[in-house]
């Protein structure tokens, strides 16, 4: 599938500011738009259309914007976004209330109530702030829209939790998506309107008012990163991870059932992943091969370097001296939230309307 880009730098500098403007107001309805130095204005997005759900990663200048009652009757789209500020900050103000962003936090935004939102001020070539932003209709967030109305313009943490699912997730996507089909988009776009809606019912208490699909999915999400967090731990297993979730080791292995692969493959093959990544990794080259094993989680290093065969048919010690060059080291889910800003952006133009950068 991939990301189509559009990018102010490929215009004279002259219609960059104008052709934002536009741009924005064809994605979340009429807006006000103003630039601190519009003679300089530099923004790029990448926007990945997942059927009704899009995912866009942004990165814009410091700059206001403002929907107003009058234009929300002008035009609606009827939109939630929510926006994860990945570098930078953010002031938004809506539905009497203002909030701070940081890196790191959530805001959510809706198209049908007016609001104000203010990049930070900084001088020409100064560096803009970087956010992903998955817009959802209305309709697909299955919540009380008077509840879901009280979130917006706060702060929502995305350290921990269901918060820190939804990163992750979002996260993956951006960095994965030249390589998604368009069948996994079909399917991710459920997910990630599951996932959102989950966050959204987390935060006012709604989360058994979710369908059991839903909640599985978001228990699963749960399991994903918990499993990630704790590959070092040798004593990482089935029982672990179910009784950390307080679910019977049962449902565990039914919930990953459709995948194709049980609890302890998925925790070996997850392993095995970040041993192959250290193990070509030049800043690691001096740390022995049974090491980088116990790094993550492989007490024994026979059964390590069998596992490793298996998988890559080579040793670990042969999968060193025979790669061509360094890998990417496994990063934490923060410094992926940062990454995924900066990530290669692949295809150009399209005429898809782009989320609004509240």
């Amino acid at each position: 599938m991939g990301f189509t880009v559009f990018d102010a730098g490929d215009l004279p500098a002259e219609h960059r500011f104008e052709w934002w403007r536009e741009m924005v107001s064809k994605g979340a309805g009429p807006t006000r738009v103003t630039a601190d130095h519009p003679a300089d204005f530099r923004v790029s997005m990448g926007l990945l259309p997942l059927d009704d759900v899009r995912i866009a990663r942004m990165s814009f200048p410091a700059m206001s914007s403002e929907r107003t009652d009058r234009l929300i009757r002008r035009s609606d789209p009827e939109t939630y976004e929510l926006t994860l500020l990945l570098t930078g900050s953010l002031q938004v103000s809506q539905a009497g209330r203002e909030a701070a962003l940081s890196a790191g936090d959530f805001n959510l935004w809706s198209s049908s109530t007016p609001s104000r939102s203010r990049a930070p001020v900084g001088g020409p070539g100064a560096v803009p702030s970087d956010a992903i932003v998955l817009h959802l209709p209305r309709s697909l967030v299955a919540l009380p829209e008077s509840r879901v109305d009280g979130l917006l313009a706060r702060g929502l943490v995305s350290d921990r939790g269901v918060g820190a699912v939804l990163a992750r997730h979002l996260t993956s996507v951006v960095q994965e998506a030249e390589h998604l089909s368009e069948a996994d988009g079909r399917r991710i776009a459920v997910m990630t309107a599951d996932l959102a809606t989950a966050f959204l019912a987390h935060h006012i208490d709604a989360a058994d008012s979710l369908p059991p699909p839903a909640r599985h999915r978001m228990l699963l999400g749960r399991i994903d990163a918990f499993i990630d967090d704790n590959l070092a731990d040798p004593d990482l297993s089935p029982q672990v991870v179910a009784a950390r979730h307080h679910i019977s080791v049962r449902l565990l292995h039914r919930l990953f059932a459709d995948r194709g692969e049980t609890v302890s493959a998925t925790i070996r093959r997850r392993r095995l992943e970040r041993c192959s990544a250290d193990l070509v990794d030049p800043r690691l080259a001096g740390l022995p091969v049974h090491a980088v094993g116990a790094r993550w989680g492989f007490s024994d290093p026979a059964s390590f370097s069998r596992s490793f065969r298996a998988a890559y048919d080579r040793t670990p010690r042969d999968h060193r001296h025979a790669h061509g060059g360094p890998a990417k080291p496994h990063a934490t889910p923060r410094q992926q939230r940062r990454a995924a800003a900066g990530g290669v952006m692949n295809e150009r133009a399209g005429d898809h309307r782009p989320p609004h950068p509240s």
